[in-house]
Parts: structure tokens; sequence; C-alpha cells
């Protein structure tokens, strides 16, 4: 990280992307952003981000075939993150494929390569959430967007095997992702801004019902991670650097529904008030109801620093939803 030349940051107009490049500003870290160009106009915020020189994703690899662009690493963000996409073909050529093209690149170039995995690969879970390598082969998601994320991880276990790696390298399954700069996510942002919003115009919150024994309504969970969380653990494997591996990125902790929707009325000083909505049939069988990041690996590696409780989270993130609904 000493070198001045950019950080190549795909998905730099996408979510944690944005967060991530407006924290490259802070430390002075030149960038170069890719992604889809119309993103950057569409998705407002733009005011206060210096994104550098932008690129097209389309136009990436032809720009990198030519062999002419000086970089300090690669931090490969972009993806179709949509969990109900069924388009196989169109999740491997922008999750798989591409994604390949950027390990190849990263090794040729010897760049230290950090990428974005998912949680989405654990399916249901049956098999734990450890992210021990040996055993990712036995894992199966329940939607072909984990399946591409998936695959890729694979593939780079594979590749380095073979002896075809970047100098450094990390992979990232990031779990249940929330903060501000996700309203363009639409359908697949965090519950905690729908619950924003819905508070915002009726004064309560839907939340889906528990269709499995045992699990009482509002008690499905998840592993929610700050993004500013997300977006520090990116730098400490960027300046460490991580040697090698796959890691998870979450808070380490599951929480339920119902403690975040609680979390988002307490920080909007107002009493909660949730009903209660049947799971869309058509979701049902790739609903996952629990996730738990095991992150004991990240901890061996160095990274100490505490994670945001969800109250802390929650408690940061709505009074900036609040100054955005103003604005």
């Amino acid at each position: 990280m000493a070198s001045r030349s950019p950080l190549l940051v795909t998905g730099a107009a996408g979510f944690i992307g944005k967060r991530f490049v407006a924290a490259c500003n802070a430390k002075k870290i030149p960038v170069v952003s890719v992604d889809a160009r119309a993103y950057f106009a569409e998705r407002g915020e733009k005011k206060g981000v210096d994104f550098g020189e932008i690129i097209d994703r389309d136009e990436l690899l032809s720009r990198l075939a030519q062999g002419s662009m000086p970089l300090s690493g690669i931090v490969h963000l972009g993806a179709c993150t949509d969990t109900t996409e069924l388009d196989v073909a169109y999740l491997n050529r922008l999750n798989l494929e591409y994604s390949k093209s950027l390990w190849n690149y990263a090794t040729e170039k010897k760049l230290t390569l950090v990428y974005a995995s998912s949680a989405a690969t654990y399916g249901e879970g049956e098999l734990g959430y450890g992210d021990d390598e040996s055993r990712m082969h036995l894992l199966k998601p329940l939607n072909p967007y984990g399946d591409s994320k998936l695959q890729f991880d694979l593939w780079v276990l594979a590749r380095e095997k073979l002896g075809h790696a970047p100098p450094a390298w990390s992979g990232f399954k990031f779990f249940n992702v929330y903060g501000f700069g996700e309203r363009h996510k639409e359908k697949m942002a965090s519950v905690v801004m729908h619950a924003f919003d819905q508070i915002g115009k009726t004064g309560r919150v839907r939340l889906f019902k528990s269709h499995k024994a045992g699990i009482a309504d509002g008690h499905q969970k998840r592993d929610f991670v700050y993004v500013r969380d997300v977006v520090d653990v990116l730098f400490f494997a960027l300046e460490k650097p991580l040697a090698r591996g796959i890691y998870n990125l979450g808070s380490g902790r599951a929480r339920t529904f119902l403690d975040l929707v609680n979390a988002t009325f307490a920080a909007l000083g107002k009493p909660p008030q949730i009903d209660f909505i049947d799971t869309p049939v058509e979701l049902r069988a790739r609903y996952q109801y629990f996730t738990q990041a095991e992150m004991q690996k990240l901890v061996h590696a160095g990274y100490t620093r505490p994670f945001t409780s969800l109250e802390d989270g929650v408690r940061d993130y709505v009074p900036q939803l609040s100054a955005a609904s103003k604005g």
C-alpha cells in the first residue's frame, strides 16, 4: 500500500464499493473506479466521493489487455447480487467469468487481489458456517447467485493448487451487510432501510411469518454486519496484506429480524408496531432461517477490532436515512 498507483475498485458505484471508495478518499489512496457507467449518474449521492478515473465494466478487460494501467492492487466487489436472479448464464458471465479474468490479471501482474464472495454459498447452513476451505466443495447454495459465488471460490482454490495465484489474495464471504448508500438495491436492500421506509409511511413494519416448526414469527436470524466494519476488514486485507485465503465477513453474532426492527423503531423514538405476513410461496424453498459467521479464522489472521453491535449500527444508520429523506 506504499505505492501511490491507484487501486482498481470494481462495483465502485454499488453499496459497499462506494463506501470503500469514500474511505480511500479519506486515506488519500487514489482509485480507478469500475462499474456500469450509467450507475454513477443514476444512483446519485456522488457528491463528496472522488471516483478517480471511471471505466465502464464492459470496457475494463480490454483496457487491462492493453497493459498500460499501473495499479497497486485490485478490490473486486462488482457482481450481480440479486439472490432471486435465475438467469444462470448471466450470473456466470458477470460473477464467474469476469472474476476469473481479474484473478488471471492479478496473477500475471503480481497484484494483491481482494474479492467479494458471499454467505449465500452456505445454503441452509446444514454444514455450518465455518470458512474451512477443505469443505467448501460440499456446500449447497439455495440459489444460482450463491452457486456462482461458490463456483468462483472453488475455481480460485484449484488455480492456487496449480501455482496460478496473485502474490497475496483474499476472498470474503459477506453476510447481511447494511448501512447508508444501499437505496439503489431496492428489494435487495437491508430490512433496516425497508423498515425505516415503512415506519415513515404507515408507522408499522411488516415481517415474514415463520414457516418452520420451532421458530417463532420474527425469530428468523441473520448475521447483520455494518458496512463500516466491512470496509475496515477490506483495508486490513490490503494493508497487512493477507497472504491468502477465503474468510467469513460477518459480525459473528446472529440476531433476529425482530431485534433489527425493534432497534429501528428505537432509533426513531417510536414504539414497535409489527405485522407478520406470509412468506411468498416462491421464496420459501430458498429462504434461510439462520446465518452466523464463524470469525475465528479472520481473528487468527490478526484482525481483532470489535464489530459494531446491531443496536449501535442501526442507531448510526437511521439518522443518515432521515437526513437523506429530507434532502
